[in-house]
């Protein structure tokens, strides 16, 4: 069961549509892939058309459900989806302290996703340190920090590098590897940082995704990007990104067999 985490120090770089687009490339590639929102904003859902009026989520439900597979949907072929569902305030604080003092609590609400044969988990996380990507550091197999080419995620790159996110090294197996994310070649400033990460990164840098358009009207359609525009650099570059990411978990291309589990309310 590989578990791949996707997080930044800072918001706005376009982590969410990474994490989604990333499920939607290993599940075409055969794979089946669930992708986990801990973010309180509850937009991963949204990638996989999940109406904006469905509140459902396993957040929620965390404290009086140990088994958070019950909360998955379906999302299309190979693909499923936990989403962070609509809260309170008190839910919410009540979630992250659990994540804090508890240290099972995350592996037992996950515990039946985890243990599910053949599965891969992508999971997305709010940007900057949190709770959850703190819980996630012993499960996580490999972490995917996402930055812009812009000088502000530049800055940052110390912060991630000092281990401010989680206060540890933020993979203990596979490690983390950076995504530079929106490389615009028609300005200056987007490529000297572009080629300021590939010389500072080296081969922590699994890949750069061109600034594309179709990214946008992809999103605003609820589409991935594989749909909307397959020909587009943003899908090739992705498409990448997963096949290196692949790689790396020695995850083989699946034969789509759908294993019976009653316990799931999707049809994992």
């Amino acid at each position: 069961m590989p578990l791949i985490c996707v997080c930044s120090p800072k918001g706005g770089v376009g982590k969410t549509t990474l994490a989604a687009n990333l499920t939607y490339a290993l599940a075409r590639a055969g794979s089946k892939v669930l992708a986990i929102d801990f973010d309180v904003q509850n937009a991963l859902r949204l990638h996989f058309g999940v109406p904006l009026s469905d509140e459902r989520g396993y957040v929620g439900k965390s404290s009086e459900s140990f088994d958070w597979s019950q909360h998955v949907l379906g999302a299309g072929s190979n693909m499923f989806v936990l989403p962070y569902g609509e809260v309170t305030e008190q839910q919410r604080v009540e979630f992250e302290d659990k994540l804090t003092n508890d240290e099972h609590f995350l592996a037992r609400g996950l515990g039946t996703l985890l243990n599910y044969p053949g599965l891969i988990i992508v999971a997305d996380f709010p940007p900057g340190p949190s709770a959850a990507l703190k819980a996630m550091t012993p499960l996580a197999d490999i972490h995917l920090v996402t930055l812009l080419a812009d000088t502000a995620s530049m800055s940052l790159l110390p912060h991630v590098e000092n281990n401010r996110l989680t206060g540890e090294a933020l993979n203990h197996k596979h490690g983390h590897f950076f995504v530079v994310n929106q490389s615009d070649s028609r300005r200056q400033i987007s490529r000297d940082v572009t080629a300021f990460m590939e010389e500072r990164l080296g081969e922590q840098l699994i890949g750069i995704i061109h600034r594309d358009e179709s990214v946008i009207e992809a999103n605003a359609s609820q589409k991935s990007i594989f749909e909307f525009s397959p020909a587009s650099a943003a899908a090739f570059d992705i498409e990448i990104i997963a096949k290196k990411v692949a790689a790396k978990l020695g995850i083989k291309v699946g034969d789509g067999t759908v294993h019976n589990m009653p316990r799931m309310s999707a049809g994992l």
